[in-house]
């Protein structure tokens, strides 16, 4: 089963494409082309006298597909599997959704991790403004960013006793 969306032209369905035209059509290069057809993303026929890749104008719609929704987020991985879902007439709707979902979750983890990085990063250069540069003398490497960790550690110390008490 093909995507739903009509990104064909009357001009695209009588063709067959190589790696390369099809690659062209669809703004994209050969070596992706190739990759996709490797993981079985795209389907081509062979030449019967060269061997040559030859990809109908149906493999433009899907190579679509995968592009868009790439742009969402998926893995090739799952849209190998929402793709599955299509080809066996199942509706891939609620892998989608699941799907996106978990990356959404995901990615609100990850955001929450990095404001909290970037919190880190800025405290510790705003308390190394007063810090004079050191010299390594067999203890430290880096008095700065020791202070930071020695820092850290200090307040998780306090917090876990305030919490105890």
């Amino acid at each position: 089963m093909l995507p739903t969306v009509n990104w064909l032209c009357m001009e695209d369905a009588m063709f067959t494409y190589t790696v390369t035209e099809l690659a062209n059509r669809c703004n994209t290069t050969p070596h992706v082309v190739r990759y996709y057809t490797r993981m079985g993303l795209l389907r081509p026929e062979r030449h019967p006298d060269n061997g040559y890749r030859l990809y109908q104008s149906e493999e433009i719609l899907w190579l679509r597909f995968v592009q868009q929704a790439k742009s969402l987020g998926y893995t090739l991985k799952e849209i190998k599997e929402i793709m599955h879902d299509a080809d066996d007439e199942k509706s891939p709707c609620p892998r989608v959704r699941e799907i996106l979902l978990k990356h959404i979750v995901e990615n609100r983890q990850r955001l929450d991790e990095l404001l909290s990085l970037q919190t880190r990063m800025e405290e510790a250069l705003k308390q190394w403004e007063e810090m004079p540069d050191g010299v390594p003398d067999g203890h430290s490497v880096c008095h700065l960013i020791e202070s930071v960790t020695n820092a850290a550690a200090y307040k998780k110390h306090m917090r876990a006793n305030n919490l105890k008490h």
